[in-house]
Formats: structure tokens, sequence, C-alpha cells
């Protein structure tokens, strides 16, 4: 079975050694306790005082380094050590200079030495430093124009605090700042634009030196501004830092200070905004906007402030931009420093110097402030980076260790000394103690105990058991720590610390009391004067802690004398005058525990207290603004007086308006027992605020107003409105809507974000930025419905999507209507319809119809009729059933007249076509007369070519040519003759029946012929061809036109 140890567990058998220090009964190495800062700055009148305190047993003795070689004390007669301590006293009275060094403590005994940092000592300058004298010229600049005066403080050290002042007869007060003018992080005055009353003749520069108290002040500068110039409105311009872009470099934990100052020629002058890394920029905590949006200072940089900051510029005219690029480094800081360690013989250790800092820090080690590499080799040591590691220690391992983490921007030194002894188990501090604590608190008890090897430590009640987890929780100093304990905790808890050397103990006794609680408070109250006064105050506390009550008025404590009295614990004020008028509060405490109550006494005299006179509240006071977000900034007030009516509520009102300031408008009312609330406002708007106090008689006077304050800016919130696309032409659209007004900005540089694409069509969308308030789409179809959206944009991002509406592009000239027909439904009368057009390009807005007669003796001239969209239809009444007409049809857009389509009426002559004019050919009665007309011609063809078919009986003659004589009809053999037909066909048409009853003869085809002979077979049938001219039927002569009525004399014509 394999057994795995954990990291944490191999962490507790390496370092077994003891952490705590050693008690200084016990022999030790010397430790570091004080020292001077590494900066240190001194006056040279003065006692130049260089901190260092040691401790360690034996206790250790001192000397020092300067500029990294030794510093002989004694021989120096300006110089002194105090006794048992390493702290220097110079006492410089000739050449003070010459201690300005860099000074190192080193605090031995026989078990080590102890190293201090090195302190570099700089010198305040004997007199104030001063601006060198100088002749300044008058400053002429032409109203509107930036301006800069440079002041250029004398150096330090310190750097001096500097501020502007100018004379206002007779005082002298500072130079107001606003978002126009503002001095900058080096001392310099900005004007973004000057004005009129910026004429002055003594802006001064003054310097504070804090150190020496004093302050310097530059020579005046005069400041002339001339108006007879005219100066156009110009884009911002940059005036401090120069230039689109900069750096800085600031190390971690330092202050950073970024700073952006605009000139705008004449009005407005530029707002400021910033970004970090391309995104708005979150202020945070950590960091303030001050100067008007002009600078941001972040008190202690961090890593995660590192990148780029972009502060953008803004007026009306354009607009500017300037990156600074942040770069943050460090010296080096401690991750984990090293600690003293005891061990025991033979027992592992080790110490651990762990840091970071950019670039990161190089660690070297070093025994007694001498370098290990140079130190006596010991095979149990070894150095591996940031770790100092002992195995098997012995004596020999006793000693101070310094490690040094250091880069390019600085160091860090700790001292950690290694002590190896064998020492039997103690515990420190008082013994057998008794603690009386309260029910329901967390309880520690403590027991600080040493020992070498580690002793073990146990606690336990009544010496039975080990107190751990629930409520009891054991610490590594030793200390017992009971959570909300209670009654039944109440007992003796004993402390036993054992190691291989022995044992020790320590015992504890808790008493667990009762907490106290004020069950009667004293009540606020309006009294007359003369009268008396009780204020009742009494408390519930454990029986066995007695109790003391005091009375305090105003934070002081009340004297007692005959009108102030106490009865047992409430207190009595008898004929009260306006001096008694206060907060009372009643103070009861035990040995263990205090509480207080408080309340109000309000003197009124007799006619104010009868008619309750009170009056409208003081008005509130110091406005400041804090915390400032893109649409949030608090807003903070000291409230005035109520005078005697409580505050029912607050009032915040806001001015907004750049050109037109002292519009004050309501923003929101807030209770009254607030002084400090958060106000919700619009992105990149410049405010004012005022706040105004109301109680039950009514509203005070409006507080002075706060300082200007801009939000910041922010993607615009509104969607932009009635988002329409129309067509002004056959192949563009023009996309229009309302623009957003400039409060709905958010942020410089508004412009819209338009999206097309044509309806049910899956092409991707089409978009264009403009700043204008319509876009025109030219290379679309006509009149092609297309979806529209529009979004507004700013320097900030995005806003909201406006819903998708469908706009159309240019209409065109219609096509001809789809089909023209006429029709003849009664015989006075012509209807006209029609249909839409194939291709209508546009939305019809009418038709037009042209019609002119075009058969009648005398033409009319042409009219024309217009119809609207929906009529497509038109009837004409005709002078005769002969009139015939032309009519042309076209349809209409907002373009013009489209194609015309252009026909005649047909020529109506009887009743039967003045009927509805229908397509007979499609009608079913149509088609089954002709379908049984069709079956009777079938009939009589089939039944007639049948009859011929079978001939007739022809006489038997001599072969010689003979003609044949007129006969009857039927002679007596049943010949037929067929000249009796031809004679008949002259004296005209035979009926049908004689027409039915000739083809029901048995007579065959006779020959037509005048003469010439005719062949028969032997059954005298037809054998041959008619041997005669035969005279065809088509050219005899009928005397006169045929006409046929009937559809039969049709059908024989054709047989």
């Amino acid at each position: 079975m394999v057994t795995l140890v954990t990291p944490a567990l191999l962490l507790l058998l390496w370092q077994s050694g003891w952490t705590l220090d050693i008690p200084l009964e016990s022999e030790q190495p010397p430790t570091i306790i004080k020292q001077s800062m590494k900066e240190h700055i001194v006056d040279p009148k003065d006692t130049m005082i260089i901190e260092c305190e040691a401790q360690g047993n034996p206790h250790p003795i001192f000397s020092w380094r300067r500029n990294g070689k030794y510093f002989n004390v004694a021989r120096d007669s300006q110089v002194s050590m105090r006794r048992r301590s390493g702290t220097l006293d110079i006492y410089a009275r000739n050449n003070p200079e010459q201690y300005e060094a860099e000074y190192q403590c080193i605090a031995s005994n026989e078990y080590g030495s102890a190293y201090s940092h090195k302190i570099r000592l700089q010198l305040y300058s004997e007199s104030t430093p001063m601006w060198p004298k100088e002749i300044l010229e008058p400053v002429v600049v032409s109203v509107g124009l930036p301006l800069v005066l440079s002041c250029n403080p004398p150096p330090g050290p310190p750097k001096p605090e500097t501020y502007w002042m100018t004379s206002s007869f007779p005082t002298t007060q500072p130079v107001r700042q606003d978002r126009r003018v503002s001095m900058g992080v080096n001392g310099d005055l900005y004007f973004s634009n000057v004005l009129f009353n910026d004429s002055a003749s003594d802006y001064c520069c003054n310097a504070r030196f804090p150190y020496k108290n004093v302050i310097q002040q530059k020579m005046p500068v005069v400041v002339k501004v001339i108006t007879t110039r005219t100066v156009a409105e110009a884009a911002p311009t940059w005036l401090s830092p120069r230039g689109s872009s900069s750096s800085i470099l600031v190390l971690h934990g330092e202050e950073l200070l970024l700073e952006c100052i605009a000139g705008g020629v004449y009005v407005p002058t530029p707002h400021i905004t910033w970004t970090k890394n391309g995104e708005d920029l979150v202020v945070t905590s950590r960091m303030k906007v001050k100067n008007f949006n002009k600078m941001i200072k972040i008190p202690k940089a961090s890593f995660d402030d590192a990148g780029e900051y972009t502060c953008t510029a803004t007026n009306r005219i354009g607009y500017i931009v300037h990156t600074i690029t942040v770069m943050v480094k460090a010296a080096p800081f401690w991750l984990e420093k090293p600690t003293n360690l005891v061990l025991a013989p033979e027992e592992n250790g080790r110490l651990i110097c762990r840091s970071d800092g950019a670039p990161r820090p190089t660690i070297n080690w070093f025994i007694n402030g001498e370098p290990i590499e140079s130190a006596t080799p010991q095979p149990n040591r070894q150095v591996s980076g940031d770790m100092l590691s002992f195995r098997s220690v012995t004596v020999e391992n006793t000693a101070v260790y310094q490690c040094n983490a250091s880069n390019q921007y600085g160091y860090l030194l700790a001292n950690a000394y290694v002590s190896v002894l064998h020492a039997t188990p103690r515990i420190h501090g008082p013994r057998n103690e008794l603690m009386k604590v309260i029910e329901g608190n967390n309880v520690f008890l403590e027991c600080r105990y040493f020992g070498s090897p580690v002793p073990e430590l146990r606690w336990s009640k009544y010496g039975q058991g080990t107190l751990e987890g629930n409520r009891f929780k054991t610490h590594s100093n030793g200390t017992l720590e009971i959570k909300r304990i209670r009654v039944e905790d109440q007992g003796t808890y004993l402390c036993v610390v054992s190691n291989v050397a022995g044992r020790d103990e320590s015992q504890v006794r808790i008493e667990v009391k009762e907490p106290m609680l004020i069950v009667t408070r004293p009540q606020s109250m309006k009294v007359i004067r003369g009268s008396d006064v009780r204020f009742e105050c009494g408390a519930k506390a454990d029986v066995t802690t007695p109790v003391t009550t005091t009375w305090m008025k105003d934070k002081n404590q009340v004297t007692l004398g005959w009108r102030l009295s106490l009865d047992e614990s409430n207190l009595i004020i008898s004929n009260v005058n306006r001096g008694d008028e206060g907060n009372y509060t009643c103070v009861i405490k035990n040995e263990l525990e205090q509480k207080s109550a408080s309340a109000c006494l309000m003197h009124v005299g007799l006619f104010n207290f009868v008619f309750s006179y009170v009056d409208r509240p003081d008005p509130p006071s110091n406005l400041e603004l804090s915390d400032p977000y893109e649409r949030t900034v608090r807003l903070s007030w000291v409230p005035g007086d109520s005078n005697h009516s409580p505050i029912k509520e607050y009032l915040v009102q806001y001015d907004d308006d750049d050109w037109l300031p002292g519009k004050w408008k309501n923003l929101s009312t807030y209770p009254g027992n607030l002084n400090s609330v958060i106000l919700h406002l619009s992105p990149f708007s410049y405010y004012e605020f005022r706040v105004i106090a109301i109680n039950e008689i009514g509203s005070s006077r409006p507080s002075r107003p706060s300082m200007r304050f801009q939000s910041s800016g922010a993607p615009p919130d509104v969607i932009p409105k009635n988002v329409k696309g129309v067509g002004t032409w056959r192949n563009n659209m023009e996309i229009s809507w309302e623009p957003l007004t400039y409060r709905e900005w958010n942020g410089p540089h508004l412009k819209y974000l338009v999206w097309w694409r044509r309806r049910d069509s899956r092409e991707e969308w089409k978009n264009a930025t403009t700043k204008w308030q319509k876009y025109y789409i030219y290379d679309a179809d006509t009149f092609t419905p297309y979806e529209i959206k529009v979004q507004a944009v700013n320097d900030f991002g995005l806003g909201p999507e406006s819903p998708v509406v469908i706009g159309y592009s240019g209409e065109d000239l219609p096509s001809a209507p789809r089909f023209f027909r006429i029709q003849q439904r009664h015989l006075d009368s012509i209807y006209v319809d029609w249909d839409l057009p194939a291709e209508p390009n546009g939305i019809i807005t009418g038709y037009s119809l042209k019609y002119q007669t075009v058969n009648a003796t005398r033409g009319e001239e042409l009219r024309v009729e217009d119809f609207p969209p929906n009529v497509t239809s038109f009837s004409i009444r005709r002078y005769d059933r002969y009139t015939r007409y032309r009519f042309s049809v076209a349809a209409r857009t907002r373009v013009g007249i489209g194609e015309w389509h252009t026909e005649e009426s047909p020529h109506y002559t009887t009743e039967i076509y003045a009927q509805d004019q229908v397509d007979i050919t499609t009608q079913g009665w149509f088609i089954g007369i002709m379908c049984a007309v069709a079956l009777i011609v079938l009939i009589l063809l089939i039944v007639c070519f049948i009859k011929r078919s079978r001939g007739g009986k022809y006489p038997v003659r001599e072969k010689k040519d003979i003609s044949l004589e007129p006969v009857d009809d039927k002679d007596q053999e049943g010949s037929f003759d067929y000249r009796e037909e031809e004679r008949g066909l002259q004296r005209g048409q035979p009926s049908m029946e004689a027409m039915i009853k000739r083809s029901d003869s048995d007579d065959s085809l006779v020959d037509y012929g005048e003469g010439g002979e005719i062949s028969f077979n032997e059954d005298g049938s037809f054998i041959g061809q008619y041997t005669g001219t035969r005279r065809d039927v088509r050219e005899l002569d009928f005397g006169g036109s045929l006409e046929l009525h009937s559809p039969l004399n049709t059908i024989y014509s054709l047989a």
C-alpha cells in the first residue's frame, strides 16, 4: 500500500522551526526595531537626528557606515550616539552640508549583526528658496484666444505647493478656477479662452514650502485683453500636454496624475472626456476626476492602471484627441518577508524571501552583513533563489541573515535571525487570571509560550479533553477564541505546553455576565420657561455588576446643583430657562460595558408655546459633489437649522442650460433625514445643483449652487423617430428620420447609422454612416420595397436600433393595363373595362380613358375621362347601332401617365349581338348544337354514299351512237333520264321532298353528254367513262343568284 504525502505535510515536516520571537530573557541575536526613513529630510538649524534602535541578548552594540565606509562617531565633535541606542544626534553648527550622505546602522552581539536600510540624509536650504529676479513683460492677448501663464517654482526638497492669486481691491483672493480657467500639475495657469474681464495687473504665482511653512511669491504678471481684433471660432488645441500623444512612467503605489487641458478659440470652452484602452473610463473608488474633468488622480497606482488613456476635447467646431500611455513599474515589494527562526539542534528549517516588482527583483543573501558567497561554507546550508534552507542545524548556524531584493527602481532589506537552542517550555504573561465577560460576546484567552523544540499546546476545561471545533478555535500564537460565549461556558480553562524538555501550564477562570439593556429612554420635549423637566433613564443589568449613571449635556458632564438633581438614575431640571436648551445623554455603565440614550430639550417662550410658533428651515450649505459616473453623481450638504419644525424633505434642483443660466428645474425630493444622495443625470451634460429644505411651515431659501459639473458621456439612449423611405427618382430612395436633440446626444460627434436591404430577400444588411438627417440610396430597383432601420452613434458607442419599417424606392411610368375589353350589353350603349398594369412601377393613382368615334359621317372631338384607382370600367351611349368607337386607356402614378392600350369596338348589326357579348364558342349550349349538327351531317353523308354506291337500271342498246330522247322521269322499263334533272334545275330549285324522293330511286348515274357512246356491261351497269362532253353543274345558268337558307342545301350541294 502506497501512502501519499501532500505538499502541506511536506511543509510541516520541513518547517518545524519556531516563528515567534524569543523572550528577551533568553539569549538571542540582535533585531532592528526602529530606524529612520530611507529619504530623511532635516532642517540644519535644528539637531539632525538619525534613528536606530535594536534589541537582543546580550544587548547589541552599534556602529555606523557613511557612504559605504565606517563612520567613526567618536572622533566627530558635532555628532554623538545615544546610550544603549544607535540613534545619532548631529549638531551641525559649522558646514552642515558635509553631513548630507547615505548612512547605515549596524547592531551586533555575539550571535550576529543586524543592518538597517540605507538612510539618505537631505538638508533643507538654510534660506528660503527664491524665484530668480526677472522683469516680466505685460501679456497682451486678443479676447477669445487661449493663454498660459507660467509659474516655474523653485525646487525643494520637497516640491512646494503652488497656487495663483490676484488683487481685488482692497483684498487679495485666489484666482477662481472653472472649466475655462484652471491650474495645471506643473503650476502654470491655463485659460482655454480669455475674456475681457480677465484683464488684471497682478497675476501672482505663490509657492508654499510646508517644512519651512514659508510662502514665496513670484513677480506679478500684467495681462491685457484687447477687443479690437475679431477672432473666429476654431476647433480646440492642446495647451497641456502638447501634441497627439505622450507617456508617463509611475511606480506602483505612487500618485498618478493624468492631465489634459485644451484651448478653444472664443466660445464655447472645450469639454474633456476620457477613455481607457478604447473603452469608456470606469471611475472607481480608487480614482478621482478633478479640475472639471481635466485631471484624473489615482493616489496609489497599481498595475491595473497601466494602459492607453485618451482624452478628447470637444466644442461645437470640432474635437481633438490626445493619448497618454501609462507604464506602471514597481520597486520591489514584499510577498513573504523572512521571519526569525528558532530551531532545536538537528531540526530543519528555512528562510523565505519572496518579493515582486517590475522588473522582477534580484535576490541576494547576506550573513551578518557579508555576502553569503564569501562566508564560511556550511554543508547543511543551501541557497535556492528566494529560499535559504537548513538541514540538521547546529549552533554554528546561529546568525542574523539579511535578504536584499533590488531592481532599478529600489530595494528591500530584511533581517531574520536563526537561533539554535534547547529550551524548556515556558508560558509568558499573567497566570491564574479571572476574566468577567458579557454573554454573547467573543472571548479571547491568551497563552503566549516559548520552547525549543516547538512545544505542543492543548486547551481544556477543568483539565479534561481538548477544546477544538464548533465555537472554539486555537490560534497559532496559543490564544483560545470562544465565539458567542454562553452562561454554560463559565468555568476554569487550562493551557498546557510541553516538549521533550518539559512542560508548563496556566489557567484562566471565566465568569459570564448578563448584558446590560436600557429599558427606559429619555424623551425629547418642548417646555415653557420656569417649568420643571424630568428625564427618565433606566437600565437592566446583571445583579453582580453594579451600574452607575451619569448625564451629559452637549458632550459635557452635567453639574448637579439645586436646579439639576438626580432621582435614582433620572435627571430633574427645575425652573427651566433658555440656557437649559440642548441635547441630554444618559450614560449607564458598569465594569464591563456602557450604554447611552439621548433626548433634546427645547425652551420656548409663553407666546411661542401657546401658538406653536415655528419658522421655515435655514438653507443647506457646503454642497459637495463626489463619486461621478456617466449617469450619476453623489451630492452631499450640511443641513441648516430646522427652526423648531423637523425637516420633512429636501428638494434638489438643477440648472443645465449653458447659454441661459439661472433656469432652475426640479430634479427630485428626498427624505429629511438624508444629507447625501445619489442624483440620476443625463450623460454628457453640464449641471449645477442647489438644495431647498422643506418643513411644515414652508420651504427654505435655496442653497448656494454647487460647483459646475459635467457628467460623463454614454452611447445614445433615444431611437430616431419617424423613420421612412421614399423614392424621389426611379432608381433611388430617400431615407429620412427625426434627428435627436442635443440633450439626447449623450456624447460628442453624433452620427446616424443607416441600415437597409430588400424585403423578403436573403441578402445581407447594407449600412452607411451620416451626420445628416437624410440618406440617399442611388442603386435601387424601381419601386422596390426595402426594410429600413436607423440608430444613433457617438464617440461612446451605438444606440438602440429603430423598429424596421418598409420604404419604397422611386416610381416610374406604369405599363399598359393587362387587358382591355369592349362589350355591347344594350343596343344603345357600349361597356368597357380593364385590369391593372402588368408592371405598375409605383402606386397607381388613377386611370385615363380617351375615346372617339371612327365611322360616323362627322368625326367627334376626342374625349378624355379620368378615374380614381379603384374604378376600372366605363359605359357610353352611342348614337345608333352602327356607330363604332376607338378607346385608349392608361394608368397613372405619381410620375405621370404610362403606356396607352388602344382598341376599337366591333360592328354590331342585330339585336342578338346587342345582348351580352360573351364568347359563345365557350358556351355549353352552342357546343351541344354544333355536335348535333355534325352528327346529322355525318348520318346524311353515309346514307347518300350508300344510295349512290348501289347504282340504277340502264337500257341495253345496240352498240351505236344514238342520243337519248327525252322521256318521262321514269319510263316503262324503269330507266332514268338525267336530262330531266337538268331541266328541273333550269326551272328552279327542287324541293326538299323531291330531292329525298329522287334519292330513294333505283336509278344509277347518267351521262350528261350530248352524244357519244356509252359502254355498259352485260348486266347494264356502267363500265366506262362518259364519252360525251360533260357539262358541269357549275356551268349551268340558274337565272340568278342562289341563296341557301338551309344547312341541308349546303350538305347536298357538297355531295
